[in-house]
């Protein structure tokens, strides 16, 4: 006769190997649920930084194309110089020839060569005022946006258009349907916003209230002018007030709805006309200085 296990003793063995299976099981799951978490966190990663690749390429194709204007603009301004001087060459040589050089002549040709001198002073003196411009407005720029790093691109934008910095924030962000009163929300943005500008005294900069083409309807707000106006005066007064920029350095000003970025037929280009903007504004003071010699020398002699 065989010998057998009792039945007690397999039923046991089944259901401890059933368990530590179990264990296993629960275990490689937890495994598997860690790294599809790192791995969504690690593709989310990568997408932002597609993103800021895209807008660090933007910013780069923006910088060349200003700098290509500019030796183009040097280009022309060397060409004259060229031709001024070939023909005071010219004129010289003539004079020489004939002999007939009269001390008002000579003076006459000495002023005209300290005239290139001054132009060729002046041309350097312009380009490196805008190499400085620059440089100081991709600075800046590039203290915004790390300032403002963890603030959605649909709710703030900071771009460079023909050599100014412009800070568009949207209405969403700022204020309440139809009002002028900043939400607390924001002023976490305009703090962050303020704290560059602080850091850079010597610029100025215009705060600009945009709406919709929605009418206003009821209320002590007659229009949209107000509505723009008055959305900019509450921004420059946070500036001013809580974050102690010198109101000397600002303005503050109404477009209404005159002044849209896109169509107002949608509701999605309508929330993006709603926009307060903050135009940096170049320090034209430096410009005129460079201007005023060149300006002088053009003056016809009496």
């Amino acid at each position: 006769m065989k010998k057998t296990l009792p039945l007690w003793i397999a039923a046991g063995a089944l259901s401890l190997s059933a368990c530590v299976s179990s264990k296993k099981f629960k275990q490689k799951e937890e495994d598997y649920t860690v790294l599809n978490n790192k791995y969504t966190q690690l593709q989310e990663d990568l997408k932002n930084c597609e993103k800021d690749l895209v807008k660090a390429s933007n910013f780069l194709q923006t910088a060349e194309n200003n700098n290509a204007n500019l030796k183009e603009q040097l280009k022309n301004m060397k060409d004259q110089q060229s031709n001024l001087q070939q023909t005071n060459t010219m004129v010289l040589g003539r004079l020489e020839d004939m002999s007939v050089l009269s001390s008002k002549q000579a003076e006459s040709v000495q002023q005209s060569l300290a005239k290139l001198a001054e132009r060729d002073a002046y041309i350097k003196d312009l380009q490196s005022a805008m190499a400085r411009k620059d440089s100081l407005n991709m600075a800046l720029v590039m203290n915004l946006k790390g300032s403002l790093g963890n603030v959605a691109d649909d709710d703030i934008n900071i771009e460079v258009e023909k050599g100014v910095v412009y800070i568009n924030i949207s209405d969403k962000l700022l204020f309440a349907t139809g009002s002028y009163e900043v939400s607390p929300s924001a002023m976490a943005v305009l703090g962050k916003v303020a704290t560059v500008l602080k850091n850079q005294p010597n610029i100025e900069f215009l705060v600009e209230g945009h709406t919709d083409n929605v009418p206003i309807r009821g209320g002590a707000l007659r229009d949209n002018w107000d509505l723009s106006v008055l959305r900019a005066a509450s921004v420059v007064r946070i500036l001013q007030t809580k974050y102690g920029l010198d109101p000397k350095r600002m303005t503050a000003g109404g477009r209404g709805e005159y002044t849209p970025v896109t169509s107002n037929s949608t509701a999605t280009g309508r929330a993006a006309n709603r926009r307060t903007r903050i135009v940096v504004l170049p320090e034209l003071d430096q410009f005129f200085q460079l201007l005023t010699p060149n300006t002088t020398a053009e003056k016809p002699a009496k």
